[in-house]
């Protein structure tokens, strides 16, 4: 059921033209499965997930090993985007707000700022991604990679100014297109390689654990899959919130990285587009990367510009855009393109907790219902929260196993011992 917010009617205007970035999205405006399904498959959809297949395929072999690797950690990945969906779904909420139920009005503030500051840096990644590899194949001089940067780092946002019916219409073309050229290309690397027969002879040359390769998978869109919930939101079901995101991330994360993971075992390359160079569909590889990274860069940058408005309390979801858009362009000139590997192993063990407590707090506490969104209904801290995510973080910094699926499981568990004991010694509602 959908959770009231009181709001003045100017302010039902405002938050209707820039997408509900801090009320509950009304029925009126919900979705169908298949608008969800392209907008979360133009989301997973991206290169840096291909760049991550390619490092976790050359320290394995294709089957079973790199397979099973890819596939749990894309199910792990999948599963708990669809709890966070379906909880959006049931309450109309995003993460940002829904944060606020378990960390409170102030500790949510952390949440935004978590999330948020991961979204630039994955859309430093990609601006940064495009102007350097544009400059690489064109032959065009090095000293204009920080122009482009600063074009795309504005473009790129474009579609995510207009909200989610922007993201929606560019998906649509984009998906279909990039699923085509990615199977074209493992088949003609299978070809290349003598077949599967041919791609299991190859020898590994990398050193990378399983559970550094399971991190590196989880952490490709962990980050993003907890922001999930400003689509899923959207859902006019929730049977089509957790199909569509149980499609996106599992499919669609898996076929990214199977395809990179392909290129880097065939021809020693993660780079797609050098693959794709190789396989003689240089002009097709242009093509994908510009789509590819355009239907993830627009949707990073709307889930920037959501936590942007919870954490500075302001309707205006398009000032935040350009904001967002601006800042991820300067981190993009200083560097940002050599540190993606590294920087999925710590989404992998920072973001999970977030959706573990969220998890524990709606179905464990509430009993799926959330009371009224109101500044006056929520403390500024809820203790039980922050300390069940900082165990959560620990747990998977230092103990043996996976780390994303640890941080998960004991967020959860700690959160619902914390808050049931919290309630039981001082008498506190499980309502507020």
């Amino acid at each position: 059921m959908l959770s009231g917010i009181n709001k003045t009617s100017e302010n039902d205007l405002i938050s209707e033209s820039q997408d509900y970035p801090v009320s509950v999205v009304p029925e009126s405006e919900r979705k169908g499965f298949f608008s969800i399904l392209v907008v979360l498959l133009g989301f997973t959809f991206f290169s840096a997930t291909m760049w991550a297949g390619g490092a976790v395929g050359s320290s394995f072999k294709f089957w079973p090993d790199l397979f099973i690797i890819v596939t749990g950690g894309s199910l792990i990945l999948a599963v708990y985007v669809s709890v966070l969906s379906l909880i959006a779904c049931k309450s109309g909420l995003n993460t940002d707000l829904m944060s606020r139920f378990c960390f409170g009005n102030r500790g949510a503030k952390w949440v935004d700022l978590l999330l948020a500051s991961t979204q630039i840096g994955w859309y430093a990644w990609g601006t940064a991604t495009i102007a350097i590899i544009l400059t690489g194949i064109s032959g065009l001089p090095e000293e204009l990679n920080i122009f482009l940067m600063l074009i795309f780092g504005f473009a790129f946002c474009s579609t995510a100014f207009i909200g989610y019916r922007g993201l929606e219409k560019l998906s649509i073309i984009s998906v279909p297109l990039m699923t085509a050229l990615l199977f074209t290309s493992i088949f003609i690397a299978l070809s290349d390689v003598g077949g599967i027969n041919g791609i299991e002879a190859i020898v590994p040359t990398g050193d990378m654990a399983i559970a550094q390769a399971v991190t590196v998978v989880v952490g490709t869109f962990i980050s993003g899959g907890t922001q999930v919930t400003n689509w899923t939101r959207f859902s006019d079901r929730p049977l089509n919130a957790v199909k569509a995101s149980l499609i996106a991330f599992f499919a669609g994360n898996t076929l990214m990285l199977i395809s990179g993971a392909t290129g880097a075992i065939v021809y020693g390359e993660s780079d797609i587009v050098e693959v794709l160079a190789l396989q003689g569909l240089l002009l097709a590889g242009i093509i994908l990367l510009f789509m590819n990274i355009w239907t993830t860069q627009d949707n990073t940058i709307y889930n920037f510009s959501i936590a942007g408005c919870n954490l500075f309390g302001t309707l205006n979801r398009r000032m935040i855009t350009v904001a967002g858009a601006g800042a991820g362009t300067i981190i993009a000139i200083l560097g940002m393109y050599d540190l993606i590997i590294p920087y999925m192993e710590w989404l992998g063990l920072l973001i999970p907790p977030v959706g573990g407590v969220i998890m524990a707090d709606f179905f464990l506490i509430r009993s799926q219902r959330y009371p009224e969104l109101s500044s006056l209904s929520q403390p500024d801290f809820n203790l039980s929260g922050i300390l069940a995510y900082i165990a959560g973080c620990l747990v998977a910094l230092f103990s043996p196993g996976i780390p994303p699926l640890n941080g998960i499981i004991f967020s959860i568990i700690a959160y619902t011992l914390f808050r049931k004991t919290e309630i039981r010694i001082y008498g506190i509602s499980g309502e507020y």
